[in-house]
C-alpha cells in the first residue's frame, strides 16, 4: 500500500453509513491523507453541487467524480463534462415511462428535472439530488444535462435494466444499476473508471498507485481499473468479479479501515 497516490471512494452504501452519514472524524481522515500526499477523491452518481455540500472544508482539496463521471471537479476545477443529446434524454424519459414502473429524473448540470407527477418522491430524490425542480412535462425540458436517472420504487432496477435499458441504450450510451432501485444512463464511454484514468493521466498517477471502493454495479469499472479495488462486505454478491479485495461494511466503516491501513504504511 506504500505506492499508493490516488484513492476513490463511492458514497451510498460504501463511504456512507446506510443512515447516510460519513464515518466520525472523515474530516480528520481527510487532511491525515492529504498530509501523506494522497489525492482523495469521491466518485459517486450524485451530481456536483450536492458532493460539494457535503464536503464544504475540503471540496477544493478534493478530486470529486460526479454523475458516474460524466462532470469531474479537480480540486475545485471543472476538468470534464459529457452531456447527453437532447433528443436521447427525451427519448429515454419516454420509454421509461411508457414501458416500466419506473420514474425519470434528467440530470441538469445545476439542478435535478423531475416530473411534476413524481412530486411524492420528493424526499428519497431530495436526499441525492439538493436542487431539484419539477415540471409537468419532461419532454418540454431544454438545457444541459449528463445523465438520466430512473428510480425504481418497486425495487426492480436489475430486471429493468437487463430487459429494457441494456438491450435498448446500452450499445450507444454508459448504462449501470446503482443501486436496487436506480438506473444511470450517461454518455458512451463515461464511467468512474475512465473518470480514474483521466484524473491519473492528469496528475501522472498510474492505476497501479490507485485504490478505489464500491459496493454496485456503477462501481464496476472503477474497481476493475484501479491495483486495489475493493468491496464493502455489503456489496451486491454480482460485484464479486469486479474487485480483489474486501473490506467491512459500510456501517461498520470499512472504508476507513483501509484508510487507516495505508496511513499507518507512512507512519
Amino acid at each position: 500500500m506504500q505506492d499508493v497516490k490516488l484513492i476513490a471512494t463511492d458514497m451510498d452504501h460504501t463511504l456512507l453509513t446506510e443512515a447516510g452519514e460519513l464515518p466520525p472524524a472523515f474530516g480528520a481522515t481527510l487532511d491525515a491523507l492529504a498530509a501523506q500526499d494522497i489525492q482523495f477523491a469521491i466518485a459517486s452518481g450524485r451530481p456536483l453541487y450536492t458532493l460539494k455540500a457535503l464536503f464544504p472544508e475540503h471540496q477544493d482539496q478534493l478530486v470529486l467524480i460526479c454523475d458516474n463521471g460524466a462532470v469531474i471537479a479537480d480540486r475545485g476545477e471543472i476538468i470534464a463534462k459529457h452531456l447527453l443529446p437532447q433528443a436521447t434524454l427525451l427519448d429515454i424519459c419516454a420509454t421509461v415511462t411508457q414501458a416500466t414502473n419506473g420514474h425519470p429524473l434528467i440530470c441538469g448540470l445545476d439542478q435535478a428535472i423531475g416530473a411534476s407527477a413524481d412530486q411524492r418522491f420528493d424526499s428519497v430524490f431530495r436526499e441525492f439530488y439538493h436542487q431539484l425542480a419539477y415540471i409537468d412535462d419532461l419532454q418540454a425540458f431544454q438545457g444541459e444535462a449528463d445523465k438520466v436517472t430512473i428510480y425504481l420504487p418497486d425495487g426492480n432496477a436489475e430486471e429493468v435494466f437487463d430487459q429494457l435499458i441494456q438491450p435498448g441504450y446500452g450499445d450507444d450510451y454508459s448504462a449501470a444499476v446503482a443501486g436496487p432501485v436506480w438506473i444511470d444512463i450517461m454518455p458512451k464511454n463515461v464511467n468512474k473508471g475512465t473518470a480514474m484514468a483521466q484524473i491519473g493521466k492528469r496528475q501522472g498517477i498510474s492505476a497501479s498507485q490507485m485504490m478505489a471502493f464500491g459496493d454496485t454495479f456503477n462501481d464496476a469499472q472503477m474497481l476493475s481499473y484501479v491495483k486495489y479495488g475493493y468491496l464493502v462486505a455489503n456489496a451486491n454478491p454480482g460485484m464479486t468479479p469486479y474487485a480483489q479485495y474486501r473490506t467491512a461494511s459500510n456501517d461498520d466503516y470499512g472504508v476507513v479501515q483501509v484508510l487507516n491501513q495505508v496511513l499507518a504504511t507512512r507512519a
